[in-house]
């Protein structure tokens, strides 16, 4: 189907004027629009300052509306103050393009930069490169006089605006902004971190390419493809929807039928068609979560999907098809995966071009604190009630949190669970240190269930709590040569064999015996333990 082809442009104050039937022998470039054979309008979005030139607007619709009938021309009421002041008329136009109703999947979009002043001109050129115009540039030129063509002629030109130092200051703000969007407004300050939503930013502008997100669970995957559609949805690059999947919920014939559909009685059940979730993505984003959870088939027919836009539907002898931008998530090592025939070698190359690691919290400690208020702040807005740390008990839960004590092996879940208990328990919306220290001791708990216990634990139980990390070192490393000693005896001189031999004489027991003493320890239960 032809998409209808769309011309946003400024009416020429100047160019664009002219009465009378003298009129139609001067080029003037607005009313030019509807004048070329091989490229006719289906609409013009007319730019103008009504009060100013209502009348000069109207004339110039009307001569359009000859030249070309099946044009639609809408007239937008547009004020600059100082037409020639680059922060005004940049942020004139942002505002009217983030305010338009673009359909890229129906319309092709120009903006045409013959009208207007330069300033306009390079605003235009600003927007169309940093894809807040999702479209190309359309500058018109007046006829030659010998070759004597009323309506002239058109281009698509680029311009180089890079001497332009206060809107390169504007592009750059933005592309701020966009990758804050990437980071939900969380002020990062793990610099390895911060690099990575860099290049995603511009990835994502740039590049409709798979991306692979890899880390542990938890690591903020699925949060961070939803960034990434929003951001390109606000670029006006996907029209369409955001579609997510965890691949390790497809089991068995289910799974080719939810990724890629199927049709009426296809098998038993199948009561009528299903679109599948690759064509619920079509012109939009599709986002396969632990995609090593794929099975052999699936992985088949998603690599086709990808290097073709094709695929059959489960059931059917007629290909279907989708073009959808995907980002896959993965906690194992594809790589791996592939060695041990597991995952296809060719699909991985497919989805390898943009790969990020992401780290998880226990290796990002230095955001711990900023994501701490983000979660504080979205339970206050999801609420509607305000709640608090106290500065004591801010102070011990980070304290606490950014220790080598603290595992999260949950990465942001376990915060985000965390502080919805805290904010939960909370009187008043104020977090004290009463709640921190069971939120902590919760933790603890919680971290050590899903690990063997370790000997320490199992000896002191919740007096492990109340050790300094150098006492529990030093204690675990006594008790994995105790466990493994036949004797007290045997196991105080391996412990103490360079200190004995400075001694006349020493009762390395005694020592050993006296050490664990200090934790209420003794031989006879440590041994019961090995």
């Amino acid at each position: 189907m032809r998409k209808r082809q769309v011309i946003l442009g400024m009416l020429g104050t100047q160019l664009d004027a002219g009465t009378g039937p003298g009129r139609w022998e001067k080029w003037r470039p607005t009313v030019s629009l509807g004048q070329y054979e091989d490229f006719l309008p289906d609409r013009i979005e007319l730019m103008l300052d009504e009060r100013r030139y209502g009348k000069l607007a109207t004339l110039v619709v009307e001569d359009l509306a000859q030249a070309s009938p099946d044009t639609v021309v809408r007239r937008h009421d547009t004020y600059l103050a100082d037409p020639w002041d680059f922060e005004s008329v940049y942020a004139c136009l942002h505002d009217f393009l983030r305010g338009y109703a673009f359909l890229p999947e129906e319309e092709d979009y120009y903006v045409h930069i013959t009208t207007g002043t330069h300033v306009a001109q390079i605003c235009w050129f600003l927007l169309t490169e940093s894809r807040h115009f999702p479209g190309r540039l359309l500058q018109t030129s007046p006829p030659r006089k010998q070759n004597g063509e009323a309506a002239g002629s058109y281009a698509f030109i680029d311009l180089d605006l890079s001497r332009y130092d206060r809107i390169a200051q504007r592009f750059a703000q933005q592309r701020l902004e966009d990758r804050d969007l990437l980071k939900s407004g969380i002020a990062t300050r793990n610099a390895a971190f911060n690099r990575m939503i860099e290049q995603i930013e511009t990835v994502a502008t740039r590049s409709r390419a798979p991306m692979l997100l890899m880390g542990p669970t938890g690591a903020g995957k699925s949060q961070l493809a939803k960034r990434v559609f929003e951001l390109k949805k606000l670029k006006h690059q996907l029209p369409g929807r955001f579609v997510e999947v965890n691949c390790a919920t497809l089991r068995g014939d289910g799974a080719m039928s939810t990724l890629f559909g199927h049709t009426k009685g296809a098998y038993t059940g199948a009561s009528s068609d299903r679109a599948g979730l690759l064509r619920s993505a079509h012109q939009g984003l599709l986002f396969l979560d632990e995609i090593g959870e794929l099975g052999a088939d699936e992985q088949a027919m998603l690599l086709r999907a990808l290097e073709e836009k094709r695929f059959l539907p489960v059931g059917s002898d007629k290909e279907v098809e989708s073009d959808f931008q995907l980002i896959a998530g993965t906690n194992r090592d594809l790589h791996q995966a592939v060695a041990h025939g597991r995952f296809r070698e060719d699909l991985l190359a497919r989805l390898n071009l943009w790969t990020y690691h992401l780290p998880g919290l226990a290796d990002r400690r230095e955001d711990i604190e900023p994501n701490l208020d983000f979660e504080l702040e979205r339970w206050s807005r999801e609420q509607h009630q305000r709640v608090t740390l106290n500065r004591e008990a801010r102070e011990r839960y980070l304290r606490f949190a950014t220790s080598a004590d603290a595992g999260w092996s949950g990465n942001f879940r376990d915060l985000g669970a965390s502080v919805m208990r805290l904010a939960t328990l909370a009187e008043g919306g104020r977090i004290n240190t009463a709640l921190v220290d069971d939120e902590i001791a919760r933790l603890r708990r919680q971290w050590r269930s899903g690990q063997a216990p370790s000997p320490l634990d199992e000896l002191l139980g919740e007096r492990v709590a109340g050790l300094d990390r150098y006492d529990r070192v030093q204690l675990e490393d006594v008790l994995r040569v105790c466990r493994h000693a036949k004797s007290l005896s045997q196991a105080g001189r391996e412990l103490f064999a360079v200190s004995r031999t400075q001694k006349a004489s020493g009762n390395d027991a005694d020592r050993l015996r006296k050490y664990l003493a200090r934790f209420e320890l003794d031989w006879e239960r440590v041994r019961s333990m090995a």
